[in-house]
């Protein structure tokens, strides 16, 4: 027997089959840990939890907008938003809801205008008052909402943003499973196919603004590249668990315990060869310094052109006194076998201009290429390793 949201959902599908497509790759988990429907990410997959009781009690045209609004989040690519601390997380909210609400009639019915939250203090997104564009502002994206909260309560110099953002927390909409993506890549990468897909099937049937939308989606670039390298330097501090006598057991007397080695949070390989000129290593050690300030610790690079040449544990502050060694032939595999050999990182950012042949490597990788680099290089390493495994610096 099919649940009563699976129900609408194939109500929704009969009106526009590109939202049922979407919804495939979306498992629909009950859930009474929910007030009404959230979405959410685990591992490699979208989940929609919602709850079955709210479900039963709401009105399925108001459902139905509901699911259309986490929809819209998924189209717009708003799980790549990372705010910088909690009141920007409550402006990014509002913006959010603001370049989506305005498609989504169901919910439009219920809503505020963005001025009047942000110039009255009114109460923000709950089961019945949701947020729209300034009337003068239509169709515009999050970015561009958001850039204009600040501007205005820069301008007011009096509302506290962060009373919205309470009762926000309190209320049915609060975007938590939005900012909780571990898998940013994967996630995106799979996301955007099964867009495309959707797109390439049912696009012509949608309303022109959402066409429009999901056009600008496909077409994004999967990551920029200060947003890949700082995803990357958040990789997990920890290695491999193994049992230790030196440890003890806190269950069982006289047994080992378990102790996590700590390996090196991220390995950076740096490419000194001969084809590297000196504008392209200012470049590479410009990222590099701004990775140092991404992580807590230090971290293992390595230079290497035909092998390896030096190595050291890199800190805030070392690009003023590096010594450059390399200018040979390249061959990035002697370094990575050697990070990963002797470090076991989570993680490996490779800098490069790509001349040489893709190495083979066993952890995450992450290709930052020069403006310079080779197009063939960049090719077979994101068909090797997924098109957001490769990032060109401007």
């Amino acid at each position: 027997m099919r649940s009563e949201l699976e129900k609408i959902i194939l109500n929704l599908g009969k009106k526009s089959p590109f939202y049922l497509y979407l919804l495939l790759g979306v498992s629909r988990i009950p859930s009474k840990d929910v007030k009404t429907i959230d979405l959410s990410f685990s591992r490699f997959k979208t989940v929609l939890y919602y709850n079955p009781d709210w479900v039963l009690k709401t009105s399925s045209d108001f459902v139905e907008g509901m699911i259309m609004h986490l929809i819209m989040h998924l189209i717009n690519l708003h799980f790549l938003i990372k705010p910088k601390d909690s009141r920007d997380r409550v402006i990014w909210d509002l913006a959010m809801d603001a370049a989506i609400n305005q498609h989504i009639p169901q919910l439009a019915a219920f809503g505020i205008p963005l001025n009047l939250l942000i110039e009255e203090g009114h109460g923000v997104d709950n089961e019945r008052l949701f947020v729209l564009p300034p009337d003068w502002m239509p169709d515009k994206s999050a970015e561009e909402y958001h850039k204009w909260i600040l501007k205005r309560m820069e301008e007011l110099g009096r509302f506290d943003i962060m009373i919205m953002g309470e009762i926000r927390e309190s209320n049915s909409d609060s975007h938590k499973g939005l900012y909780n993506v571990q898998n940013v890549d994967m996630i995106l990468e799979i996301n955007k196919n099964i867009l495309k897909k959707a797109f390439n099937l049912y696009g012509s049937e949608l309303p022109s603004g959402i066409r429009r939308l999901v056009e600008i989606a496909v077409s994004r670039p999967v990551l920029n590249w200060k947003d890949a390298i700082r995803h990357f330097a958040g990789a997990s501090e920890y290695g491999e668990r193994y049992l230790t006598v030196l440890k003890p057991n806190r269950r069982y007397e006289n047994q080992p315990g378990w102790r996590t080695s700590h390996a090196a949070k991220l390995g950076v390989i740096v490419d000194t060869s001969g084809s590297i000129i000196e504008e392209e290593l200012d470049k590479f050690f410009s990222e590099i310094e701004a990775l140092s300030r991404y992580v807590d610790t230090s971290f293992v690079l390595v230079q290497v052109d035909r092998a390896v040449n030096l190595e050291m544990r890199y800190s805030k502050g070392d690009y003023r006194n590096i010594e450059i060694v390399g200018g040979g032939e390249t061959d990035l595999q002697p370094a990575v076998n050697y990070i990963e050999d002797k470090y076991r990182p989570e993680g490996i950012v490779i800098f490069t201009d790509g001349y040489t042949d893709l190495p083979s490597v066993k952890r995450r990788v992450l290709f930052v290429l020069s403006k310079y680099h080779s197009e063939e290089f960049s090719t077979s390493a994101r068909k090797k390793y997924g098109h957001s495994s490769v990032v060109v610096l401007p």
